[in-house]
């Protein structure tokens, strides 16, 4: 029994997947693994990588906050915001890494601190999953077959 994934963000449905294997959740508690048939949860999520297997595939994205619903064969991620991994732009990661830390160095008001921080944790995530996925080298993508008859 496969788990049917969908991905959820404020402005729109990110990414579906009808038959994934396994699901990794950056839970606010910590990462959460979803196999088919898991007890229904309900959970707040954290800034993280949530990860979707099918096969020897996987999708990524950077997920800021949200929460997420899991039944025995559906996971639900509705998110803040969620970023797919292949298309994070590392170059634009590090400016906005250093800007935010330029601000946190000099004197801002607590409202300027507060997106300052959360800036530099978005950056953060970004230019480490980059990595991971650059060092892994060999991750092949779940592609829908509508991506597939275009190419």
């Amino acid at each position: 029994m496969p788990l049917h994934v969908e991905v959820v963000s404020r402005e729109e449905k990110v990414f579906e997947e009808k038959e994934a294997d396994m699901v990794l959740v950056p839970a606010a508690e910590g990462q959460m693994g979803v196999l088919p048939r898991h007890a229904p949860t309900l959970t707040t999520l954290g800034f993280g990588e949530l990860v979707i297997r099918k096969g020897n595939a996987e999708e990524r994205f950077a997920i800021y906050g949200g929460v997420v619903d899991v039944r025995p064969g559906k996971v639900v991620v509705l998110a803040e915001l969620a970023a797919s991994s292949f298309a994070l732009d590392v170059e634009a990661a590090e400016r906005a890494r250093e800007a935010a830390q330029k601000s946190l160095r000099e004197g801002v008001t607590d409202e300027e601190r507060r997106a300052a921080v959360l800036e530099l944790r978005r950056a953060n995530l970004e230019l480490q999953i980059s990595r991971k996925l650059k060092s892994s080298g060999s991750i092949l993508r779940i592609i829908k077959d509508d991506e597939n008859d275009s190419q």
